[in-house]
């Protein structure tokens, strides 16, 4: 039986995958139909924030990607230092072979891309498009699949996800960044000092942690380092426990409270400006060309070579055990619904190019991928049978 948190989690996280779907087949239809020029007109809206010379314009979908994204990558944060200070994630026996597993379903897609794209120099900084997973998309098809999916199947699977969204925030801050300003770098240093001062203060106030990540923001929005970075860090920060009383959790009532808004408006939001995809003059060949076809093989069958291939090698050389009551089809079913990567794939995508054409042929493979691993990964997991004890 899962634990209460882990089952509303999978719940949420499932509920959501259906909202996004929903909302990334309305800006495929919007993008492909008479309003067209409406939704072009719209995720391309000049959006001013800021005051005079302090002030910034910028199209509405690249401020959904610097500011509502920061709020999906603090509960990310916030999630990871959950799962690894008291979840599931905190004893080493349960850590090894969902963190080697993930990080074989990042490498092989990236290797794949990398042999498809080599001759392609201007291609290369996409490589990692393919190394994401999308929890919501793949804990929905995980939850649609049926009920024959044994509960550490359901456990493996966020693990692998969880390492992956932790992989990803490691490739943004490392090789999605501009040139470095010295002086906003430097206060942005200051600002994580501060975080962590709070945090060995044990600061329980969720406020001051809210003003200085506003401030980290504004600081790394200026150096160059991309602003997600703050959410990591302030989901990071902010106290496991009180310890007057010690049975309360800032950090628990903190995700409560912004897991539903991050879930069913933030993420749908991203979904429908990123994801309207134009199909008018793409032909057969265009799809086939080494950059979406690089992206599509990736998630779907680098995912679950590295994946399965990974787990099956450490379970084989006793470096790991199977886990428990789950069968090698549904290991091999979770390394495949692993390739969707649909959320955090479109963010990397947008990240490695500035061009639009080439952010289109990125989306298509992503959506390809994506699309391919839902369609195999349900049928095998549907066509599983339960092990018997």
């Amino acid at each position: 039986m899962l634990p209460r948190s882990i089952r509303e989690f999978i719940k949420t996280e499932s509920a959501s995958g259906i909202v996004m779907i929903s909302f990334a087949i309305l800006a495929i239809i919007s993008a492909n139909s008479s309003l067209s020029s409406w939704y072009q007109d719209f995720i391309s809206w000049p959006l001013t924030l800021g005051f005079g010379e302090y002030g910034s314009t910028e199209p509405l979908k690249d401020w959904v990607k610097d500011i509502l994204m920061v709020f999906f990558f603090l509960i990310v944060g916030m999630e990871l230092k959950r799962e690894i200070r008291e979840g599931f994630l905190s004893k080493r026996g349960q850590v090894m072979l969902p963190l080697l597993a993930a990080a074989g379903g990042m490498a092989a897609p990236a290797v794949i891309f990398f042999i498809l794209n080599y001759s392609h120099p201007e291609n290369m900084s996409g490589w990692a498009v393919p190394s994401a997973t999308d929890i919501a998309f793949a804990l929905c098809v995980l939850m649609l699949a049926g009920k024959n999916i044994p509960p550490a199947a359901k456990i493996f699977l966020l693990a692998i996800a969880i390492f992956d969204d932790l992989g990803a925030i490691l490739i943004i801050a490392i090789f999605y960044n501009t040139s470095l300003a010295l002086i906003p770098l430097m206060l942005a240093l200051l600002g994580f000092a501060m975080l962590a001062l709070l945090n060995r203060r044990n600061v329980t106030l969720i406020f001051p942690y809210m003003i200085i990540g506003i401030y980290l923001w504004f600081c790394l929005y200026s150096c160059g380092i991309h602003t997600t970075i703050a959410g990591v860090a302030v989901g990071m920060a902010i106290p496991m426990r009180n310890k007057k009383p010690p049975h309360r959790s800032p950090l628990n009532d903190s995700i409560h409270l912004l897991h539903p808004w991050v879930s069913f408006l933030v993420l749908p939001i991203f979904a429908f400006t990123s994801a309207g995809v134009s199909f008018s003059g793409i032909s057969f060949p265009d799809i086939m060309q080494p950059l979406p076809l690089g992206i599509a093989l990736g998630l779907f069958l680098g995912k679950q070579i590295g994946i399965f291939g990974t787990t099956w090698i450490l379970i084989k050389l006793r470096f790991a055990s199977k886990p428990e009551d789950t069968g090698w089809i549904h290991l091999y079913g979770v390394s495949v619904i692993a390739g969707i990567g649909f959320t955090m794939s479109l963010f990397i995508g947008l990240l490695a190019f500035p061009d639009e054409k080439m952010q289109e042929m990125a989306k298509i493979g992503v959506i390809g991928g994506s699309l391919l691993s839902t369609i195999w990964g349900f049928l095998v997991l549907r066509t599983a049978s339960p092990i018997k004890t």
